[in-house]
């Protein structure tokens, strides 16, 4: 797959495909454990909806630890830029957007699409689908986030750096 990559010579295209592999794995995690975070937030008490939108949240935190270090060094080609603690908060920060991007895209299409246009198909298929709306919307909003700030030096730390005399 590497090789395959190497070739590609417009360097946008192979970061941004290069970041969509990273996002498959990402991806995969988030889905496949949001089901037994459900199951877990069901047996905890939780009411349905609630449960839904907690196990997103789960199942989203959970992939953003699995995919820090692939999008890292693949997708944005930082693996030695020394600024991995700088690039962790940055991670984290955009990370945190697109998790509320995810949970609410999810949980308002789960209610004003799902529900609404196919109610004649199982709980299962409609969440799962909302949630895969929602990781769309996500996607996009980490990568344009991770490429326009995580993993590019925007400046900022080196000014607050200068301004914090310790």
């Amino acid at each position: 797959m590497l090789k395959i990559l190497e070739k590609i010579r417009n360097k946008e295209l192979r970061s941004f495909i290069s970041f969509f592999l990273t996002a498959i794995l990402g991806a995969g995690t988030n889905f496949i454990t949001q089901i037994p975070y459900k199951s877990l937030f069901l047996y905890l008490g939780f009411a349905d909806k609630p449960a839904f939108n907690l196990s997103v949240s789960a199942g989203y935190l959970t992939a953003t630890v699995v995919s820090f270090i692939p999008a890292k060094v693949f997708a944005f080609s930082a693996k030695e830029s020394g600024n991995t603690r700088r690039e962790s908060v940055k991670f984290l920060i955009i990370a945190l957007v697109a998790w509320g991007i995810q949970v609410g895209v999810s949980s308002l299409t789960f209610d004003h699409v799902a529900n609404k246009y196919f109610s004649q198909y199982s709980l299962f298929v409609r969440e799962k689908s909302s949630h895969v709306v929602g990781m769309g919307f996500s996607f996009l909003a980490n990568y344009f986030g991770h490429k326009f700030l995580t993993f590019r030096s925007t400046g900022i730390y080196d000014k607050l750096k200068t301004r914090n005399p310790r």
